[in-house]
């Protein structure tokens, strides 16, 4: 029992080293059995980080603006009176439509009734003073014709009073004239085919040039089966406009429908506060759903006049530094500076030094920099 008892524990020990032995070693085969069994991952993980590029193509990039615009009357006025006077009769209040010529309002001044008498007056007058220096003229003149009969004197003097009374004469008659247009004045009349959006005088008010109300006019007139849609369109968008634009509008008050109007007038010149460009629209009103003063949301669009370089959206980075792309030449990257265009869907109009056909990373990267190593490129569409 005591030689059994000493030779067990060397036994043991033999067979826990046999064991761990065994287990390292399946542990080392497993380790190099295990890259063998990921192969396929790894593969498939290095496709799909292939750098993906493009070859530069021109284009031309449709968009269009939305902006806002007003609508104002074709043709609008402030009436106001040019003499001082009462009013006499109005024949029109806020809302009446009006063609040209028509009468809106009569006013009367009894002091022009009286300066219009005195001319009339004086006009007959210098008529009689006139007519009598010439007959005397026109009696001298024919007696002159025997020698000897008129001194020469006599009838240059004659002849002197007679211009001097026609020079009055004529005076008198102006005086007389312009008298009587002022009276003309106290009739106002339509000046073309319009309505009455305001009127700010009743019969009995006191109306001229001066004075207390005269801040304001008898009548505000529009007309409205024409207007104009009025925009102004930002300084960096002007390069598209063009007389043949044709635009779409719509306006709160009828949000279901959609105007049409074309561009007809272009200021051509851009507004010194507000950075923009003023272009007009005709727009046809003759069922008078529109009304002046109304505001407008405007789809302008602006087409390319010439082929430009259009890439993704994404092709372009935009750091704190610069605007670039990142061209690939001979599987190395380029940082090319560029600037930009207009955008619309994901796309981008860009300009700068760059050739058609030229490949670009289709996902630039501010991480990217001029001469890293750019390695399986893929070529694809954009």
């Amino acid at each position: 029992m005591n030689r059994y008892d000493q030779t067990t524990p060397g036994l043991k020990l033999h067979l826990f080293s046999a064991f761990v032995a065994a287990t390292l070693l399946c542990g080392c085969q497993a380790v190099e059995k295990q890259p063998q069994q990921n192969a396929p991952a790894a593969q498939t993980v290095t496709e799909s980080l292939a750098t993906q590029v493009f070859a530069l193509q021109k284009g031309r990039l449709s968009s269009s603006l939305q902006i806002p615009g007003e609508l104002v009357a074709y043709q609008r006025v402030d009436l106001y009176a040019k003499e001082n006077s009462f009013v006499k009769n109005v024949y029109v209040d806020v809302g009446s439509e009006v063609s040209q010529g028509q009468l809106l309002v009569t006013m009367e001044a009894p002091e022009l009734s009286s300066q219009l008498a005195a001319a009339l007056s004086n006009t007959k007058s210098r008529e009689a003073i006139y007519a009598a220096s010439k007959a005397n003229y026109d009696r001298l003149f024919e007696t002159s014709q025997t020698p000897g009969t008129v001194s020469p004197n006599d009838l240059e003097q004659a002849l002197a009073r007679k211009n001097s009374d026609l020079a009055q004469l004529e005076s008198a008659r102006a005086a007389y004239a312009q008298i009587a247009e002022m009276q003309n004045y106290l009739q106002i009349k339509a000046p073309f085919n319009a309505v009455v959006s305001a009127r700010n005088t009743n019969p009995g008010a006191y109306v001229g040039p001066s004075g207390k109300g005269s801040d304001q006019p008898l009548f505000t007139l529009q007309e409205q089966k024409r207007l104009r849609l009025v925009i102004a369109v930002p300084e960096a968008y002007t390069g598209y406009l063009n007389d043949k634009n044709e635009v779409t509008f719509s306006v709160k008050s009828l949000p279901d429908q959609q105007f049409k109007a074309q561009v007809k007038r272009m200021a051509g010149a851009i507004d010194s506060k507000l950075r923009s460009e003023r272009i007009e629209m005709d727009v046809a009103n003759n069922d008078k759903k529109l009304l002046p003063g109304m505001v407008a949301e405007v789809n302008l669009p602006l087409a390319a006049s010439d082929s430009t370089f259009v890439v993704p959206r994404s092709a372009v980075v935009n750091s704190t530094e610069s605007v670039f792309v990142i061209r690939a030449v001979g599987n190395k990257a380029e940082r090319v500076p560029v600037k930009t265009g207009r955008e619309a869907n994901s796309k981008i109009e860009i300009y700068g030094d760059l050739h058609e056909g030229d490949t670009l990373l289709i996902t630039a990267s501010d991480e990217i920099k001029t001469g890293s190593d750019l390695t399986n490129l893929k070529t694809v569409t954009p």
